[in-house]
């Protein structure tokens, strides 16, 4: 979720100017897992000193503020002959706002100052349930650290201490630590997201949460770091490194032995230097959503009950494109063919194969998890019932709910898998959906509405991207073919067209719309033009060529809801009982829209596929699609807060727009 990273050595074995450019390197690769807060973490032979800031890190090292601070622990180290650690942080805003100093990182608590990178999910349930902890901030992490600090003030050694924190914790943890009593730094994991690399002599080492950091900080032009050969942390175990003598110790997290190490103490003062006004952010990533009454938006369903839908699925007269026959039944369901499937043989094969190509025991391949239920259930296929070893990517682009991130983090977490999450500039996503939106909304049509959308497509380009960095020939997709919604390109004028992706002509035909709009609308000429054609580069021009889950074995919703409720406890929303689109934070609106203008959704959509495929009955599709079509009230007030809208503005613009039904 986060990048974290540091340097462990000996000032006599280290140039100062290496050590400084080596601190620049790392926090600019760490930042593609995190871009809205940074920190950093020195620790002196008499303090541990800190700073962070609600930057982004590559502003936060321009800062006059850092350069201040870095030439100072600088300065301190190299007066000293005894090894140090520095430690930094690149953070993506998950548990606690950035504006509150005290969830950034690093989080100091209860002696101890760490660096996190993951979600520990039953974080509420471990601040009731231990009496003595001392809530004073947001951000998870805290708990760990009381949980660790606590242990320790009880005089138990730090193996134990590691292992008991951990066997309570559930979700994703690696994290540096240290203390103010204790020589020593730990580096932990509970998924294997934390590599280290030292040098022959072993008198450094460099830690990273992705092993492609540390491969392109040993490339870093001019720094000549001694090369060494990096390793994986493996899940669930931890490093214990005594900074006098640079001594490691390894351990199991999951062990149960009584073996315990002993740790040479060292009282150090810990140090929080972040000058006052570096404490503000200029961006909340997590801004109060108004709790209004928007019961005046609901939406009549009389009118939309009354409109001719197929008697064999449940698409309205309004879906672009539709025709009824004589009987009643739409062309969509008359030119539906079954969807074929490959069948658990060939895909047990293919997973074969991915295993075979293993190399040293590392990952066989690339898996996309957004937090969705179809790529958590999905991950949990590829685990448990093929025996993959994936490494999890997820691309965020500030539009994945907390939601979605935690039950990242608890299939993470559980299958032990690491988890490589790419994050976009959120703050720009952001402005750039607002720019979209606030335009759309002067000049409404449906066949626009993808354009809000659009800032999520880049997904395709950085999976493509890590595959090629982390040398993994094969990308697995858990996409759900019933999942198809051709209304969208309908509205745009574009029939629907069969396979994963839109043929030539679609294409050009949407390119063509597309292009017509933005004339017709000068408002959509705005500062995401950019991010727009990259994200129509990416979804049209670039390979799409992945391992579906789906293509191989059917989808079936009671054995995913089953899997991931039961096995997982994996969290649902507050304002829907249905578990899809829960973790994407723009559906809630969009299907709004839809439902409210033209009187189906997505849900339609979807309910209808699944009877065409004979897996649904057309009473129980009617039945769920109308209790899937309510207003998410919750989900749209949040929507409109981060990207910077007043949820009632929009809905009442939403509300007078005319409908493609009498009412």
């Amino acid at each position: 979720m986060c990048g974290i990273f540091g340097v462990i050595a000996d000032p006599r074995d280290l140039p100062r100017e290496r050590l400084e450019r080596a601190v620049e390197s790392l926090f600019l690769l760490s930042e593609t897992r995190g871009k809205e807060s940074a920190g950093i973490a020195a620790v002196l032979p008499e303090a541990i000193s800190f700073q962070k800031s609600p930057i982004r890190p590559k502003y936060f090292l321009r800062s006059a503020h850092f350069r201040a601070f870095l030439d100072q622990s600088l300065s301190a180290i190299y007066r000293s002959p005894r090894p140090f650690a520095l430690l930094g942080h690149s953070r993506l805003v998950t548990n606690g706002a950035q504006n509150v100093h005290a969830n950034n990182q690093p989080v100091l608590s209860r002696g101890v100052l760490g660096v996190h990178n993951g979600i520990i999910v039953n974080d509420e349930a471990l601040w009731r349930t231990s009496n003595d902890l001392v809530r004073q901030a947001e951000v998870d992490t805290e708990v760990m650290l009381q949980l660790i600090g606590s242990e320790l003030a009880r005089g138990t050694g730090p193996v134990r201490t590691l292992r008991e924190t951990f066997r309570k914790i559930v979700g994703t943890v690696s994290t540096a630590l240290v203390f103010d009593s204790l020589d020593c730094i730990v580096l932990a994991t509970n998924n294997g997201s934390l590599y280290t690399v030292q040098d022959a002599s072993n008198r450094s080492l460099v830690f990273a949460s992705e092993r492609y950091i540390l491969e392109a900080f040993q490339r870093t032009k001019g720094l000549d770091w001694p090369m060494g050969l990096i390793q994986q942390i493996p899940a669930e175990d931890a490093l214990i490194i005594e900074l006098g003598a640079l001594r490691i110790h390894r351990v199991d997290l999951h062990g149960t032995g009584s073996e315990e190490i002993s740790i040479p103490g060292r009282r150090r003062e810990l140090r929080d230097e972040t000058p006052a006004d570096a404490r503000e952010a200029a961006f909340n990533s997590a801004p109060a959503v108004p709790r209004g009454n928007f019961s005046c938006f609901e939406i009549d369903p009389a009118p939309i009950s009354a409109l001719k839908r197929c008697k064999r699925c449940i698409l309205p007269e309004t879906v672009p494109f539709i025709a009824f026959d004589v009987n009643g039944v739409c062309n969509f369901c008359n030119s539906h063919t079954p969807h074929r499937y490959r069948g658990r043989e060939a895909l047990e094969a293919a997973a074969e194969k991915l295993k075979a190509a293993r190399r040293n025991g590392g990952a066989d391949c690339l898996f996309t998890l957004s937090g969705g239920r179809d790529s958590s259930y999905g991950l949990h296929y590829a685990v448990r019932e093929l025996g993959l070893k994936p490494v999890a990517y997820t691309y965020d682009w500030g539009m994945i709910t907390d939601l979605a991130r935690r039950n990242q983090a608890r299939m993470c977490g559980a299958l032990k898998v690491e988890h490589i999450l790419v994050s976009a500039d959120i703050a720009e996503k952001r402005a750039n959906i607002r720019r979209n939106v606030s335009a759309w909304l002067q000049q409404p049509v449906l066949g626009m509405i993808p354009l809000f959308m659009a800032g999520d497509k880049q997904y395709f380009y950085y999976a493509n991207d890590l595959g090629k960095k982390l040398g993994l020939e094969t990308t697995v997709l858990a996409s759900n073919p019933l999942e198809k919604t051709h209304f969208k390109a309908g509205f745009c004028g574009v029939p629907p067209t069969l396979g994963h992706r839109p043929s030539s002509l679609a294409q050009a035909r949407m390119a063509a719309y597309y292009g017509l709009n933005f004339l017709r609308n000068p408002r959509y000429l705005n500062r995401s033009l950019f991010d727009t054609a990259g994200a129509f580069a990416s979804y049209y021009f670039i390979k799409h060529q992945y391992l579906r889950l789906f293509d191989y074995v059917p989808w079936v919703e009671d054995d995913v809801n089953g899997t991931l409720l039961g096995g997982y406890d994996w969290e649902t929303a507050s304002d829907t009982k249905s578990t899809w689109r829960i973790g994407d934070g723009t559906a809630a609106f969009y299907n709004y829209i839809y439902y409210r203008v033209a009187g189906f959704s997505e849900n339609d959509t979807f309910r209808s596929n699944q009877i065409r495929e004979g897996v649904m009955d057309r009473e129980r599709a009617l039945r769920l699609s109308e209790s899937e079509n309510a207003p998410r009230f919750d989900s749209i007030a949040w929507y409109c807060s981060v990207i910077g809208l007043e949820p009632t503005e929009v809905l009442s613009a939403i509300s007078n727009i005319p409908t493609l039904y009498s009412r």
